[in-house]
């Protein structure tokens, strides 16, 4: 996991923007998207979205599927696949980790 660990762990909208492009989406429907998996819990704005999709498209991680203004649909790429599955992998430690020290789960939170 020593990738995970040189590149920081990812924030909760990048893991969600990524596993929402597993499918080609636009904006609205990556948002759509995210509240719905999420419950509604997050529900990202335009800015705080788009801001996020220009970092993703510079690090390689997405890709814009085409060169219209707008509805443009962007895509997860192979490093932003490899990247939601290395973050799994530490969040799988971070539950093994608590678990062990806890017990497991209280139920009562």
């Amino acid at each position: 996991m020593p990738e995970s660990s040189e590149r920081g762990a990812l924030t909760e909208a990048v893991f969600y923007i990524l596993l929402a492009l597993h499918t080609p989406l636009h904006g609205y429907g990556i948002m759509q998207f995210i509240k719905d998996i999420s419950g509604g819990r997050v529900d990202l704005g335009p800015g705080t979205l788009y801001g996020a999709i220009n970092t993703l498209v510079e690090k390689g991680w997405i890709q814009p599927l085409s060169d219209a203004e707008r509805k443009k649909e962007y895509q997860v790429t192979a490093a932003g696949r490899r990247m939601v599955q290395i973050e799994l992998e530490r969040l799988r430690e971070l539950l093994r980790h608590g678990q062990q020290i806890t017990g497991g789960i209280d139920h009562e939170v």
